[in-house]
């Protein structure tokens, strides 16, 4: 004889239909829920570590880029302007002591040589002097050479030296900011002096990073840290190339939070806090913020360091926990330093994938009254 179900026994029909539905994960996601991920751990026979953040584990874990210059750059002396170089543009004035000179146009008793330029061999072109060396000497000392030369010319010649640019060299600097090739001169024998003749930068400073190559030297430094440290201000040399750019770095932000892209960073040092803070925090209605993940591949060092392991080879996978309902889970989401590649990842709340669950099944979640209804037919 065929028995009519009760009210509760469609309900209970009911829910276990919408349970099964959730179980057999046929609802849509934006990734894995925190039950998933915690299944594909190496502790059950998963390919990568799960680890709840504590703080030795920020401690382990906070490897930044070392940025800066070697030694080498900073030892470097600063360009003397007394000494010329090939490549130096001089000047010249010639005074001749007599009205009908070797140089000097009728009823004139000087002459100016403008822009001579001392060639790659050190040497210039003096009129009646002829070929002059004049790279290794100071101006003073070039200006007796040529007095010199040309008293055998001309009775007591007086003779100017003058520098017109450059110390014998110059840099090239490329990036954000004034771009070209430009000569080492008194107010720019050094970083700082050459950047704010080039015209500055147009980044923004606290992550614009400078670098210097030199020879087969590479050096890289944060722009603020130039101001904050005078040991950054290297002298230049010639031929150095000074290239500006913005921090290239950026991780991944995925799941329940505002904003699911490839997310720049925007400082110099980012923790999990800022991270979520720079994607607009988490979705209120959907995030659960005892499953935010941030997953990276962590070279052997560190790993063996947060696992206390010491037979780890090659880089891992982890998959680090921030719980931020606990007591000092903000603090360790504000000490957790989020590096280049990183993925941040929210999972869902499970009263999320619920209501996801009966709206798929009811057209939305419903007041008890209206299953009741439902389930009374």
């Amino acid at each position: 004889m065929f028995t009519k179900p009760t009210r509760w026994t469609k309900s209970v029909i009911l829910l276990a239909a919408i349970t099964a539905v959730a179980s057999c994960a046929l609802i849509p996601n934006a990734g894995p829920n925190k039950r998933q991920i915690y299944a594909g751990s190496v502790q059950r026979q998963g390919d990568a570590f799960v680890v709840d953040v504590n703080d030795r584990v920020t401690r382990a874990t906070a490897v930044t880029p070392a940025l800066g210059f070697s030694e080498a750059f900073k030892s470097a002396a600063t360009l003397t302007p007394d000494v010329i170089r090939p490549g130096d543009t001089l000047g010249l004035t010639i005074w001749e002591n007599v009205d009908d000179g070797l140089l000097a146009a009728e009823g004139v008793n000087s002459t100016t040589l403008e822009e001579v330029q001392v060639d790659s061999a050190g040497f210039i072109f003096v009129p009646y002097a002829g070929r002059v060396r004049a790279a290794g000497s100071t101006p003073e000392q070039l200006r007796n050479i040529v007095t010199r030369q040309l008293e055998e010319q001309t009775p007591d010649p007086q003779v100017e030296v003058r520098r017109l640019a450059g110390d014998g060299s110059t840099v090239t600097i490329i990036g954000a900011g004034g771009q070209g090739v430009f000569p080492i001169e008194r107010p720019s024998r050094t970083l700082s002096g050459m950047l704010a003749n080039a015209g500055g930068i147009v980044t923004e400073p606290e992550i614009t990073r400078i670098t210097v190559l030199r020879g087969g030297q590479t050096g890289t430094i944060w722009f603020n840290d130039l101001f904050r440290d005078p040991r950054l201000d290297i002298a230049l040399r010639g031929g150095d190339r000074i290239l500006i750019e913005e921090d290239t770095r950026s991780f991944m932000a995925l799941g329940a939070t505002a904003a699911q892209s490839r997310v720049p960073f925007a400082s110099q040092n980012l923790s999990a806090l800022e991270a979520i803070a720079q994607v607009g925090g988490l979705i209120t209605t959907l995030a659960d913020p005892t499953g935010v993940f941030v997953l990276r591949n962590e070279a052997a060092e560190v790993a063996n360091q947060v696992l206390g392991r010491t037979d780890l080879v090659g880089a891992q996978r982890m998959v680090y926990v921030l719980n931020l309902t606990e007591p000092n889970g903000l603090f360790h989401a504000r000490d957790f330093v989020i590096r280049d590649g990183d993925t941040l990842y929210v999972t869902e709340a499970p009263l999320s994938q619920w209501n996801k669950t009966v709206s798929s099944l009811i057209g939305g979640l419903t007041p008890l009254t209206t299953i009741d209804a439902l389930v009374a037919e």
